[in-house]
Formats: structure tokens, sequence, C-alpha cells
């Protein structure tokens, strides 16, 4: 696609406690008032968490792959909102796909009412924070629709202060696994455990969802889905998307557990080592950095 001109890099701003650019709050009250369908799936992450990843195998579980179509725009972005392309709910509303498979980076306090009302599955993904810290630095970089990211030291700061596009990570994970506790239709994955063994988390998701793939079309999705394969698949990988630069970073980057030993410096990990406990001493939920 020829690179359109991108107005300039958004800035945060705080919308409703939680930090935010126009790009995601400007469609507001078409988002809020949008009208999910009992049979929906909602795929909800924080940003850089693994989302693709998901979006991909649920919609090879469920869809025709014989006639290649991005998956852009196979799976919406609810939220999203920039000129010059169609907004989510556009895209959403002229989806004919049932059921269908629709992305967000809301926190738990922002989804549209009609979500629960319906009672539809929602697909959560967590990653660990370092390695997300990380991969959302890379992201920034590369994203134009993104704020410019500093350096590095800067931008780890922000995140622990949780001033990253839709907010904290820590209340990010930690309100979506408090709402899991007291509801059956979220499936709550982790990362680390999709990188572990991406068959035994795929059962899982498909047991969530009442899926009876067989093994052979389990095996064939798992094999698509690795992270080298999908990074060469331009339906997949967002080279189609005008708004990154992949002379910067490629959207897709090393997809690893343990990557973020390559950027923080000790003190840093020190630091945020005791940051992480204060935020998270609250809550049962458990990450791990390294497999």
């Amino acid at each position: 696609m020829e690179r359109m001109e991108l107005p300039p890099r958004p800035k945060l701003f705080d919308f409703h406690g939680v930090s935010m650019t126009n790009y995601f709050t400007d469609n507001w009250n078409n988002v809020q008032n949008f009208q999910a369908r009992p049979d929906d799936i909602l795929i909800a992450t924080y940003p850089k968490a693994g989302t693709t990843w998901v979006s991909y195998i649920l919609d090879q579980l469920y869809y025709d792959q014989s006639s290649p179509v991005c998956l852009l725009d196979r799976v919406p972005f609810l939220e999203l909102h920039i000129p010059l392309i169609p907004s989510g709910i556009e895209m959403l509303d002229k989806l004919t796909t049932t059921p269908r498979l629709i992305k967000t980076h809301l926190p738990v306090q922002f989804l549209p009412k009609s979500f629960w009302e319906q009672k539809c599955r929602v697909v959560y993904v967590a990653r660990n924070a370092k390695d997300n810290a990380v991969s959302y630095f890379h992201f920034d970089r590369m994203n134009m629709a993104q704020p410019e990211p500093g350096d590095w030291n800067n931008f780890l700061q922000r995140f622990m202060d949780g001033k990253m596009v839709f907010g904290s990570w820590y209340d990010h994970v930690t309100g979506w696994w408090e709402k899991k506790q007291t509801n059956s239709n979220i499936h709550y994955m982790f990362y680390e455990d999709m990188i572990e063994d991406t068959g035994r988390e795929m059962d899982r998701l498909c047991s969530f969802l009442g899926l009876s793939s067989s093994t052979e079309d389990k095996d064939r999705v798992r094999e698509r889905s690795q992270f080298d394969n999908m990074k060469k698949n331009n339906m997949v990988n967002y080279s189609t998307d005008f708004v990154m630069d992949f002379k910067i970073s490629p959207f897709m980057r090393k997809g690893k557990v343990g990557d973020w030993k390559n950027h923080f410096t000790v003190a840093q990990s020190e630091q945020f080592d005791d940051d992480y406990k204060r935020k998270m001493k609250n809550t049962h939920l458990q990450f791990r950095t390294t497999i």
C-alpha cells in the first residue's frame, strides 16, 4: 500500500483516569453504544501481549483460509478511529462472518455494556510486564499512530507510571483478572503458556469456545501460527498497515519470553521489580518472566 500522510504523532491525555490518544476516543459514543451479538468473540489484551497471535489462531479455527484476506479486515479493532481508513465500528458493521471476531485493548471498565448483556465470550491474553514493556517500546518506535516513545529509560519509567496508551499494564491485567473471577465467559490466557506449549493452550481455547476441531486441523493451525511463519505472512504481519514503518522495526519482532534481559540494566530491573511487588501485592495473579 502506498504510504498515506498521517497527522503528527498523537499526544497522551487523561481520559476518565486512563491515558489515551484521540485515535481511540474520537469515536467514543459509537464504541460505547456498539451492539454486540451473543455469538461475538472478543479478543482483549493490553497492547503487545499476543493479540495478533490469538486473533490469527481463532481466525483459522473458525474460517476457511482458501482465499487470503488480511487479518486486519477479518478481526476489526473495535475502538480504532484513524482518519483515512474505516473505523473499527464501520468495519464491524460490514463484517459478514459469524461469529464475529473482535479485537480490543480497552481496560475492563471501558468495555461497551452490550458485551456483558449479551454474555459474549471473551479471550483475554496477558504477557509478563517486562517483556510487554520491551515489545511496546519497539512498537511505539515504528508505529506513527502512537506517541513518540523517547529513549528506553524514559519509556520504561512511563510504563511503570502507567502513562501509556490504554493506561497502566498493572490495572489492565488485574482488572480483567478480577472480572474473570465472577464471569465464566472470560478465558484468561498467558503469553508465556502459549510459547511453552501452543497445542495445549489451543486445546484449552477450543474447549472454552466449544470448538471440536480435528487433530489435523489443530496441527495445521499450530504450524501456520508459529511466530516465524506469521512474521513472513503479509496477511498477518501488518506490512500492509500504512501507519507502521518497518524500516525502524518489524511489527513482529522476536516473539520470545525473556527478551527483556537484552534491554533492562541491572539497576532498571531491580527498580522495576520493587515497583512491581508494590503494585501487584494484592493480587493472586502471577507471571513468568522466563520459561
